[in-house]
């Protein structure tokens, strides 16, 4: 394709976030162009796994036929404590199954599905710079290959990831004194790769036996001749105050080792990486009058279970809703993150934080882990599997809890 000089849709970034925002916009009819720094197919350190809330905005977009090609998942598998919990993923207003898609292939398809539905696309081109006039950004400079050139847009979606080289550009803040993870993921053969559920450790123990204030997961991603492979990963929770001191990669192999026969794991783990995560909203400056910032660049990640995805694609949708109907985007989309998430990852991000504490997790793991009830909630609300719909008493005590949390907040979410 020719390079364009100019659209009414910019959006830089080609993940989940970016490539749903691209698709919504270019069915609005909104001339749309997608990019990224990245040559598709690409890999992203990410656990893979796609909550009921991932599922419902992939059946929006109309992928639901494909994605039931892949694994589906009736929950998760909680082990921990002495205690192996089967906890079926809790449904209300949202889907009863959830799933697991290397990253590799799910934002291909979803980039594919942006441009099916109008968007051009360049890829292996980095946003460098913006050119603003006032108070809005006029154009983007891209450099692909040492060539750089300018993107004239009327609007901006910054979709660019956890470290958002353009948000920066922007002036978006990361504010390190709410919890965030270091985690990273690999692959590995299993025999267990069609299993039905999703499982994770809620003791994850160090090389020395210490407990972690965090977990280690096993998300089957399917096979075709009986033997497949998992996405196999650990993360641990931080402050500023609280730092993570682990090295994530040998921590990977380590819990590798201890669940190998468990999970009938074979051979070396593979394409192991890793990532810091921002998480529940824990950064400022997120729109301009004509620019917002979505997905992981917005720092749209649960701080209780990692989970990114689901935000992502939920926020691509509502970014363009919101570009429908508001003109200037400054104080709108920091008060619609605010009013949709806040709550939430408010109470989520107090809670993880006292995770962090020393003894708290062997302190109340072992009672938690007692009670199918009581975990069967804990996934509802950790997973953020509550909606604006639900009516039933655990969302009205999760959202009653996010109200007072958020009214003790020193810096509230996306402030």
């Amino acid at each position: 394709m020719s390079t364009p000089t100019r659209t009414d849709v910019l959006v830089v970034g080609a993940g989940p976030a970016g490539s749903a925002a691209a698709t919504w916009a270019a069915r609005e009819g909104l001339d749309t162009l997608l990019v990224d720094a990245a040559v598709f197919p690409r890999d992203k350190t990410c656990g893979d796994g796609l909550t009921p809330r991932a599922i419902g905005e992939l059946q929006r977009l109309g992928l639901e036929d494909w994605l039931r090609a892949h694994t589906v998942s009736q929950g998760l598998r909680a082990h921990g404590f002495g205690q192996t919990l089967l906890l079926p993923w809790p449904g209300g207003t949202l889907p009863d199954w959830g799933s697991a898609v290397a990253r590799t292939e799910l934002d291909d398809h979803l980039r594919t599905t942006a441009i099916k539905a109008g968007a051009s696309a360049l890829d292996g081109a980095r946003a460098v710079d913006v050119r603003m006039s006032g108070d809005r950004v006029a154009a983007v400079t891209l450099d692909r290959a040492g060539e750089r050139f300018e993107v004239e847009c009327e609007r901006l979606v910054v979709a660019d990831g956890v470290r958002s080289p353009l948000g920066k550009k922007l002036g978006r803040e990361w504010h390190r004194d709410t919890v965030y993870a270091v985690a990273g993921r690999s692959y590995v053969d299993s025999a267990m790769a069609d299993d039905p559920w999703i499982s994770s450790h809620l003791e994850l123990r160090g090389e020395q036996g210490e407990i972690l204030s965090g977990y280690g997961w096993i998300f089957p991603l399917g096979s075709s001749d009986g033997r497949g492979s998992v996405n196999l990963g650990a993360g641990t929770l931080a402050t500023a105050q609280r730092p993570a001191d682990v090295a994530i990669k040998p921590l990977m192999q380590h819990y590798a080792d201890t669940i190998r026969d468990d999970f009938g794991l074979s051979g070396e783990l593979r394409q192991p990486t890793s990532a810091l995560l921002p998480m529940g909203g824990a950064v400022s400056n997120v729109a301009g009058a004509n620019w917002a910032m979505i997905g992981d660049a917005a720092a749209l990640v649960n701080p209780l279970n990692g989970e990114g995805i689901d935000y992502g694609l939920e926020s691509g949708r509502l970014v363009v809703e919101t570009m429908r109907s508001h003109d200037d985007l400054a104080t709108v989309w920091p008060a619609l993150l605010h009013d949709h998430y806040g709550e939430a990852f408010s109470i989520a991000r107090r809670l993880a934080g006292i995770v962090t504490v020393p003894g708290v997790l062997k302190a109340l793991g072992p009672a938690g882990m007692r009670s199918d009830w009581l975990m069967t909630l804990a996934l509802r609300w950790m997973g953020n599997l509550v909606t604006d719909d639900d009516r039933d008493r655990a969302a009205r005590v999760w959202r009653w809890a996010g109200r007072r949390s958020i009214a003790r907040d020193a810096r509230p979410p996306f402030s």
